[in-house]
């Protein structure tokens, strides 16, 4: 257990595995011939952001029981993030992703999760609450809701939880990792009624809500009892809409876009980071906007995780 008078700014719980990146750019995947090999996971890599800019974050998480789990513990570590919630399933591999690369916007991911993901292997007993409770920021994905014991461990952690601090529910929709989408809004909707937070694309938030039109969007998540709701737009920018009546509509950052991928996670990152500073929303929001930026214009998702000198620099001040 953790010491409650040492609390952690940042826990994340959810994916991790190897991402496989090209690194040559706009090549089909079958005609690719170098790789590179990175931390991954949007769980995961929520935690590294945070830690580049100066937070302790930790992650909830597990491994195959192999040289790739090996590696992820390895990275977790060079990038100061704490790994002791991370552990190894023996059944199953170390899952990894391949993507391919074609700006400014297709980025192709192709998951290598089955017969079943180790992360999703997350049992209730292993949790520990006490750290979960105290953390300053508590972070979950709707993929950790599509199977169990992973469902039951993130419902278990949030309601232990019970709305302290931070709680923020990254809505994270990925059809590929549902047996049955049509059970997603129900589950989202559960998860919902423990978070303060709620972040998500516009389909994200379609799959949350029913809704597409980014500030009815925005309500809804509100009504269902988020404090803060957050829409990502884009190429509109982002709106995020507080329940004390504050409303920020950031536009994005103009940026040559590299890779698209990571730049949500990065945003993430950086919008605990604001919150755990106390920011006014706009203020939060524009520095996570700019992180995104920054990750979108490199190749990789975690090593690409700006410093904060990084984003004051692309902000102009």
């Amino acid at each position: 257990m953790s010491a409650p008078h040492d609390p952690y700014d940042l826990i994340t719980m959810g994916r991790i595995g190897v991402d496989i990146y090209p690194l040559q750019i706009g090549v089909p995947l079958a005609r690719v011939e170098t790789f590179g090999k990175f931390l991954g996971g949007s769980a995961t890599n929520v935690a590294v952001a945070a830690a580049r800019l100066g937070r302790r974050s930790a992650v909830i998480t597990r491994t195959g029981a192999d040289p790739f789990g090996d590696y992820l513990h390895q990275a977790l570590r060079e990038f100061g993030v704490d790994d002791r919630w991370v552990t190894p399933v023996a059944a199953y591999p170390t899952p990894v992703t391949f993507c391919e690369i074609f700006p400014p916007d297709d980025f192709p991911l192709y998951f290598y999760r089955r017969p079943k993901a180790p992360d999703l292997e997350i049992h209730p007993e292993e949790l520990d609450l006490e750290a979960i409770g105290a953390a300053r920021v508590f972070w979950v994905t709707g993929t950790g809701l599509c199977e169990e014991p992973s469902r039951t461990s993130t419902l278990a952690a949030l309601a232990a939880r019970d709305r302290a601090g931070t709680t923020v529910f990254d809505l994270d929709w990925r059809p590929m990792f549902w047996a049955d989408p049509e059970q997603a809004r129900r589950h989202y909707a559960q998860a919902l009624r423990y978070a303060t937070v709620a972040v998500g694309n516009v389909d994200e938030c379609e799959i949350a809500t029913g809704l597409r039109e980014p500030a009815a969007c925005a309500q809804a998540l509100l009504d269902a009892g988020v404090e803060l709701a957050v829409v990502k737009q884009g190429p509109k920018g982002v709106l995020a809409v507080h329940r004390d009546g504050a409303v920020a509509e950031v536009p994005p950052v103009p940026v040559e876009v590299v890779n698209g991928l990571g730049a949500g996670d990065a945003f993430g990152g950086a919008l605990c980071h604001g919150l755990l500073a106390d920011w006014d929303l706009e203020r939060a929001v524009r520095y996570a906007n700019a992180a995104g930026a920054i990750v979108a214009s490199r190749l990789a998702c975690s090593s690409a995780m700006p410093t904060d000198a990084e984003v004051h620099a692309v902000l102009g001040d």
